[in-house]
């Protein structure tokens, strides 16, 4: 059974109508949320309750009622016990009108997507802009029109290798699909880009780079993988051997690696240039201190990372502790000096 796609009166029409069916409704906030709900219903096959509770801040016995609110207007709703909600197929809402405010947003979108993903996925979303830009009244469409030419984004890294157009796409489909992916990846380590099998959990993007998070089969454990350091990507028909569980249960693992205590001073003209980039390397407290910033952090690689990361202000800042990190950021400079001298 399907049910019938409501008349084409424009989302907001429509929305109104549903609006003089629920009378009585205590406030305007809550029928902008019962419309938010409305709309959230149609991203996903099943909504959890506690996912709108979460996003609208509210009880779980708030959602309950909203959604017996839609359901008394008309709204076919599909409760799962335990599972969800989800609307009957075949409805759909009329087609969604854009605030002026919304559609300028996609332009910094499109942006972003030129710059920060490769060039499969960047023509992907340039294809869905047209679509975008196609439901706009004229007025909208004078707006993004006069943003388009005067909004510039610039990577300042090379985020994906050239000769592998596709990677994100492959990558995407893989996650979804739950297939493995072949990679020829060039390692820091390694003097010849080694060949792995891996399944990829989840993507990110950190410190200015994207990254794979991916059971490799050569290692026979999770590793990272840069995706500007991918020499050939390739699907494969293999399905994953494990459950990998999600991205923000593998990320919460990272913290429970054994950390290292880091206490240093910096120059406060200084500190607030670095501030961005603090979060990376552990930051967990940070005082001010008459003209300078003590800062406090738990390192999970004081050896490597924080040590060439500190050289880089390092004219401008001290080490108050450990002494061992003095050590290192010592050898690194004398090493250094010495590459100069020859």
């Amino acid at each position: 059974m399907s049910w019938k796609t409501p008349p084409i009166l424009g989302l907001k029409s429509y929305l109104w109508e549903i609006a003089h069916a629920i009378m009585g409704m205590d406030t305007v906030k809550r029928f902008d949320r019962i419309v938010a709900i409305l709309i959230q219903l149609q991203t996903k096959r099943i909504i959890k309750a506690q996912e709108l509770a979460d996003r609208f801040d509210v009880s779980l016995r708030t959602i309950y009622r909203d959604i017996r609110t839609l359901e008394a207007s008309g709204v076919p709703i599909v409760s799962e016990a335990g599972i969800g909600y989800s609307i009957m197929e075949g409805y759909r809402l009329p087609p969604v009108m854009f605030t002026r405010e919304e559609a300028g947003s996609f332009v910094a979108a499109e942006k972003l997507m030129q710059q920060f993903t490769d060039k499969s996925l960047g023509s992907y979303y340039e294809s869905a802009m047209f679509k975008l830009k196609s439901v706009l009244r004229g007025s909208e469409k004078d707006w993004v029109e006069a943003l388009e030419s005067q909004v510039s984004i610039i990577s300042g890294q090379v985020l994906f290798n050239d000769e592998v157009p596709n990677a994100l796409e492959i990558l995407f489909e893989s996650i979804a699909e739950r297939k493995q992916v072949f990679l020829r990846y060039e390692s820091l380590r390694e003097e010849n880009p080694s060949e792995r099998s891996i399944e990829p959990v989840g993507l990110f993007n950190e410190n200015g780079y994207w990254y794979i998070l991916g059971y490799c089969h050569l290692r026979t454990d999770y590793r990272h993988f840069r995706t500007d350091r991918i020499q050939q990507i390739t699907r494969t028909s293999k399905d994953f051997m494990l459950e990998h569980g999600t991205m923000d249960e593998h990320r919460s693992k990272k913290e429970a690696v054994a950390k290292t205590k880091v206490k240093i001073v910096v120059d406060k003209t200084v500190s607030k240039y670095i501030h961005g980039q603090t979060r990376h390397y552990g930051l967990i407290s940070e005082e001010v201190k008459g003209k300078e910033v003590e800062m406090t952090f738990m390192t999970d690689d004081w050896k490597n990372g924080f040590a060439r990361w500190f050289i880089m202000f390092g004219d401008y800042a001290k080490i108050i502790e450990p002494d061992f990190l003095k050590e290192r950021v010592a050898e690194i400079l004398t090493k250094s000096q010495e590459m100069l001298s020859n």
